[in-house]
């Protein structure tokens, strides 16, 4: 059976990489005593699939993970077997069943949510939060991204669904929702950046704490957009 696992990843954690977080639940669900499906060959690796890689740095609400059991004690068992394995800064959330056909994590990812604040310190001067929603309202955003080749210029603003602010000066907050799908993909960072450049500013490598929030696949029809999280897509057990 494949089992979709949702977790938050906070505090120290944040500053592990995605590979060591792989790592690193492998030796979990051993040590939880999950009876993990392998794969056949050579050199057996357990079955798991991780939706978007989360960059170092970034905390997480809604982190997902698809592994195959060969047997269980429901959802309700595995998900405290794991909470008990788990270190601080990690915590399981959820555990849900998926059917036969659904696409794993990491090819199921439409869109991502976050929210992004500025470091104490590190915000522009007054009245940035209008001056950003005057930004997101123009029909172009025009930016240069860096590909593994090249660095190309792009439109961001198909590829960001939704932006809104919330408080103001050192208490507000900054929520958006992307395209995090392989043919988008835009980083919250981005967007920041393009703005301050247009605003007269450089945006410092330490000025944003960037959460995501959650994970979104596309439950839509003919063209026409639908996003739940990726936990929605399973069922209990």
């Amino acid at each position: 059976m494949k089992v979709r696992i949702k977790f938050a990843k906070s505090g120290a954690m944040r500053f592990i990489g995605h590979l060591d977080v792989m790592r690193f639940f492998q030796k979990a669900i051993r040590r939880a005593g999950i009876d993990v499906a392998y794969s056949e060959g050579f050199s057996p690796h357990q079955i798991m699939s991780f939706a978007a890689p989360l960059g170092v740095g970034l905390t997480s609400n809604g982190e997902y993970l698809d592994i195959e059991v060969r047997s269980h004690a429901g959802a309700e068992d595995m998900k405290r077997r794991l909470e008990a394995v788990m270190v601080e800064g990690m915590e399981i959330l959820s555990v849900t069943a998926l059917e036969e056909g659904t696409r794993n994590a990491m090819a199921s990812v439409a869109a991502a949510e976050y929210s992004v604040r500025f470091r104490q310190g590190y915000a522009p001067d007054k009245g940035w939060e209008d001056r950003l929603l005057a930004f997101y309202d123009r029909p172009v955003l025009t930016v240069k991204k860096k590909t593994k080749k090249s660095e190309v210029e792009i439109d961001i603003k198909p590829y960001i669904y939704q932006l809104s602010v919330t408080g103001k000066g050192k208490d507000a907050v900054v929520h958006m929702l992307v395209n995090a799908s392989s043919s988008g993909n835009i980083k919250p960072g981005l967007v920041m950046e393009a703005f301050l450049r247009e605003d007269g500013k450089e945006l410092s490598e330490f000025a944003l704490e960037i959460r995501r929030e959650d994970t979104f696949t596309d439950t839509g029809e003919d063209g026409n957009r639908k996003l739940v999280p990726l936990d929605a897509v399973g069922a209990g057990f």
